[in-house]
């Protein structure tokens, strides 16, 4: 128990490196009662989760840190890599050389804030819901032989941001941070549209089993008519509209590979515009990869840029894409913070923020920690961030072993500052001189 407390508690010190005196402090008592599920017994309150371990005059000055210290979550993820890449234990995962960079959508629900205008998609309520939207953008890697997730970058969506401007922003995001030898990975909410009109270069998008597209070449001339302008529609699988079944189109490459002792069958079409644009040496194309796997009922379609490329390596790829799933999972459920009760504009974001932060150092810490066992019946524990979660709450913070002589509370002088009533006392304004005419 007394090293995974200590890793776990010099990992959050690492993450606050560079805030301020004072500020620092208060989100290391934040992100451990984070991690150590306080927010699970107060469901979701925030004063309460702080009041079971620390005094009020702490409480207070948390609560002042989280909706007016002077931090960004991003600069935290930054010291977070710095960590991460000390301890030498971390992975990145590489196919054919390109590394897979997965990027999402997230919402923290939020069905009875008042006036708060964003919405995203609920699978159970089959409806948009109002909800605190971010962007997340996550590294696809391994400790041992357990794939991890490294949280890279987290986008706000602001609530008067719809849907589509925020894709592009968050695209534009991406690619700001993007390296070379990368490959940004996106699920079916993204389309090739979109990437092509956020200029994104190498990419892995799932497509829609009814997609299609269209040849950059034209069709020979009937010798009837006009002459073509768009090339010919393409297919990748068939379709049956009322009686009438409309066939696929022929694939310019057929294949399969072994994986995991299934065999997968390809199909490709390569050279490929979309089904709205002409025919251009200048138009932006792509190949499409179909992937009938024996596991699923429905094959898995594929959309990429990338051209010199194995159809297995487009394959792995896109499995990677599914760690980027983990760090919300770790905020919402494992940590309790599916549920919020802050009101104010910027608390709304930075609690979630926060979380999300929370989230990537537990499932991280218990990765590179031994497993742990919930009790004597557990012969093979997985190393899982629920497991550490449940010892952490165990631990007392006032004897955790915070060794950094600048996480302390800041000793600002307060002596001139107006104390009680005053220090709040509203002034009514001074009436001003009427105004007389000649």
């Amino acid at each position: 128990m007394l090293t995974a407390v200590e890793h776990t508690v010099h990992a959050i010190s690492a993450v606050v490196q560079t805030v301020p005196v004072g500020t620092n402090v208060a989100l290391v008592r934040i992100l451990w009662i984070m991690m150590s599920g306080a927010f699970l017994q107060s469901r979701g309150a925030f004063f309460t989760a702080l009041a079971t371990m620390f005094a009020p005059a702490e409480v207070r000055r948390s609560w002042a840190a989280l909706r007016n210290g002077s931090w960004e979550c991003n600069e935290l993820l930054e010291n977070w890599h710095v960590f991460v890449a000390s301890e030498n234990q971390w992975r990145v995962r590489r196919h054919e050389g390109y590394e897979a960079v997965s990027v999402d959508m997230t919402g923290f629900w939020r069905p009875r804030l008042k006036g708060w205008l964003g919405k995203h998609y609920h699978s159970l309520a089959q409806r948009s819901l109002p909800a605190v939207v971010f962007g997340v953008v996550v590294l696809s890697g391994q400790v041992r032989d357990k794939r991890t997730p490294l949280l890279q970058r987290i986008v706000r969506c602001k609530p008067e941001v719809d849907k589509a401007s925020f894709r592009m922003q968050l695209l534009q995001e991406t690619k700001k941070h993007t390296l070379p030898n990368q490959v940004t990975v996106y699920d079916a909410e993204f389309e090739v549209a979109d990437l092509q009109r956020a200029a994104i270069d190498r990419y892995v998008v799932r497509l829609a089993t009814n997609c299609t597209a269209r040849r950059n070449q034209l069709p020979r001339y009937k010798g009837k008519g006009c002459h073509p302008k768009y090339g010919e529609l393409v297919r990748p699988l068939p379709r049956k509209h009322k009686d009438k079944t409309i066939a696929a189109s022929i694939p310019h490459q057929e294949g399969h590979f072994v994986h995991e002792g299934r065999r997968i069958d390809v199909q490709s079409w390569h050279d490929l515009v979309l089904p709205t644009s002409q025919v251009g040496p200048d138009a932006p194309t792509f190949d499409i990869y179909v992937f009938h796997d024996p596991l699923y009922k429905q094959p898995l379609v594929l959309g990429t840029d990338l051209t010199k490329i194995k159809a297995e390596t487009v394959y792995h790829i896109y499995r990677d894409r599914w760690p980027v799933e983990q760090p919300p999972l770790a905020a919402k459920q494992m940590i309790g913070l599916h549920r919020q009760f802050v009101f104010a504009d910027e608390s709304c974001f930075r609690l979630p923020e926060l979380s999300l932060v929370a989230g990537a150092i537990l499932t991280y810490t218990a990765a590179v920690l031994p497993p742990i066992p919930s009790g004597f019946w557990d012969r093979t524990p997985a190393a899982t961030p629920g497991r550490l979660r449940r010892l952490l709450a165990r631990a007392d913070f006032s004897t955790l072993p915070v060794t950094d002589p600048q996480l302390r509370k800041k000793n600002s002088p307060t002596a001139h500052l107006p104390k009680g009533i005053d220090a709040h006392r509203r002034l009514k304004p001074s009436t001003p001189p009427p105004i007389t005419g000649n």
